[in-house]
């Protein structure tokens, strides 16, 4: 396993939460396999530091197994070695969680990035149990998931201190909206644990908090900017940062008009990226939406 310094090196910037496209050919029942591989070049081509397949954002709660596993080998295939995959392997089943980690670290994955537990809602006693089995089924680093809004679960910053005693869990995407977690963390765990956003809004003050990067919805169709943006906070230009935050806020806000990933799924459609087929529950947004992520887009000069 790397070090930590090593693994803080690889694991910062503009990671991207891919969507997963799916065919129009057949409703949406089959995943585009040519259009996924072309969008994770595309992210390479435009400086996106990192991917992150099968998480929340590309719809891993409508996958099926064998498609999970797919989207994960198909990651790491086209992107050849050039970025870090950090595949998402989370579940409320511990053992399928276990056995989706194992899966991406037969694939080539670098890193799993593993969601608290949803529905179930584990106390802290359960979420340490279910992490460090996950951590124990491979020696791939590990990343927590800690999303409150959707998983109905928050871990507590000890709990997450107490995991990350364990060699392989090395940071956490933090959607919990407390910016003040940041620095919680960071005195509680070291500087080393790698905090990464889960929320493109508030990113630009997780990184003014010392955070390492973040894991994008946005990056689905703004890239460079989303790189850029986090390259100049990382070199705390936060002047710069500050300019892209404005130009990019107008689409962070549209693309959470509704359930995410419709709107970026719309958005990466008027790109020409792929089909803005999304799995029911989901179904295609509204007109309203859809204005406003074509206006946003056309603000930031992406369309």
């Amino acid at each position: 396993m790397s070090t930590a310094a090593e693994i803080a090196n690889r694991f910062r910037g503009s990671f991207v939460a891919l969507i997963t496209p799916f065919s129009d050919a057949d409703g949406g029942k089959s995943l585009d396999e040519k259009a996924f591989q072309k969008i994770v070049n595309w992210h390479i081509d435009q400086g996106t530091h990192g991917l992150v397949p099968c998480g929340t954002t590309g719809e891993s709660p409508t996958l099926s197994h064998d498609e999970h596993d797919r989207i994960v080998a198909l990651c790491v295939e086209a992107a050849g070695g050039r970025v870090p995959v950090m595949a998402g392997t989370g579940s409320n089943s511990t053992s399928e969680a276990v056995r989706l980690t194992e899966h991406a670290a037969k694939a080539g994955a670098d890193a799993t990035l593993v969601v608290t537990p949803y529905y179930n809602k584990p106390t802290q006693a359960g979420l340490y149990d279910h992490f460090k089995a996950v951590a124990e089924a491979s020696d791939l680093p590990l990343f927590i998931y800690n999303i409150p809004g959707r998983s109905i679960v928050d871990m507590s910053v000890d709990t997450m201190a107490r995991l990350a005693e364990i060699p392989n869990v090395v940071g956490v995407k933090d959607a919990t909206a407390d910016l003040a977690r940041v620095s919680q963390q960071r005195l509680k765990i070291g500087s080393d644990f790698i905090q990464l956003s889960g929320e493109d809004a508030t990113a630009l003050g997780l990184m003014a908090h010392g955070g390492h990067g973040c894991i994008s919805v946005t990056a689905n169709v703004a890239p460079a900017l989303c790189s850029q943006f986090q390259t100049a906070c990382l070199e705390g230009r936060f002047a710069d940062a500050l300019a892209i935050q404005d130009t990019l806020m107008p689409l962070h806000t549209a693309l959470f008009v509704e359930s995410s990933p419709g709107p970026v799924k719309y958005a990466a459609e008027l790109l020409g990226l792929c089909s803005s087929k999304a799995r029911l529950p989901l179904t295609e947004i509204a007109q309203t939406t859809k204005d406003a992520v074509r206006q946003a887009l056309t603000d930031a000069g992406l369309l």
